[in-house]
């Protein structure tokens, strides 16, 4: 009977993984580019071959190497109560942010992450609740989604899965829309960036506190240059 009961749990964790990285999700992480919108609008991105290169640095470089490692920090943290570790990696994890829409969106979806979090009674201290600290670090959707992973049985490598499918499917969707990319191809370029992501666990993973950061210096350009562009879509 026992083994049943954990196998149960293991589905509700393996659906609450679902909903957490579901775009319908009410945490507007759809509205986002990540400066995808002004590199299309360059010629930077024309197609989907070039789609996927702009993706695969992203992974490479900030994805592997920044969000994934911070990702396990956070859960580490918040299984030993670390609250000056959660602290350090959310400075450090706002301090990557280049740009002010970058930071914007950091800040924003964490916001909004947090807040969805307190509706479903999900336990949030008080410091990393919205109202009490409009402008902390914490605030980010990183240790939102850490927060609500350990509450839901959710696992770390699970968890960074679903972190990685969740912007790969972000990404891809909203090059979709920009390049454009008829849906067939939108979803051959999920088939494809699908491949690379096992890999990008595995990497980073191994990577050393040292080691932790990101060098995607087109993504802040596109960013930055994509705060003044005249028409817009997306919100990064």
């Amino acid at each position: 009977m026992e083994s049943v009961n954990h196998g149960a749990m293991n589905d509700v964790a393996c659906f609450r993984l679902f909903q957490l990285i579901s775009p319908s999700l009410p945490i507007g992480g759809f509205t986002y580019s990540q400066g995808l919108e002004w590199a299309v609008e360059k010629g930077w991105v024309s197609n989907q071959p070039q789609m996927m290169q702009w993706l695969e640095m992203m992974l490479n470089n900030s994805l592997t190497t920044l969000e994934l490692p911070i990702v396990a920090k956070f859960y580490q943290a918040l299984e030993q109560d670390d609250e000056a570790s959660i602290q350090y990696w959310s400075d450090y994890l706002y301090s990557c942010r280049e740009t002010r829409e970058l930071r914007a969106e950091e800040l924003q979806r964490g916001k909004a992450l947090f807040t969805l979090l307190k509706q479903l009674d999900i336990p949030i201290k008080s410091r990393w609740q919205p109202q009490d600290n409009p402008n902390a670090a914490t605030q980010n959707q990183l240790l939102g989604f850490c927060v609500a992973a350990k509450q839901w049985g959710i696992s770390l490598h699970n968890l960074q899965q679903g972190y990685l499918w969740s912007w790969a499917e972000n990404m891809v969707m909203a090059g979709v829309k920009l390049v454009p990319l008829g849906q067939t191809a939108g979803q051959k370029s999920l088939i494809e960036l699908a491949n690379w992501l096992p890999q990008a666990i595995e990497r980073a993973n191994q990577i050393q506190d040292d080691d932790i950061g990101s060098f995607t210096p087109s993504v802040a350009i596109a960013s930055s240059c994509h705060e003044r562009q005249y028409t817009r879509l997306f919100r990064s």
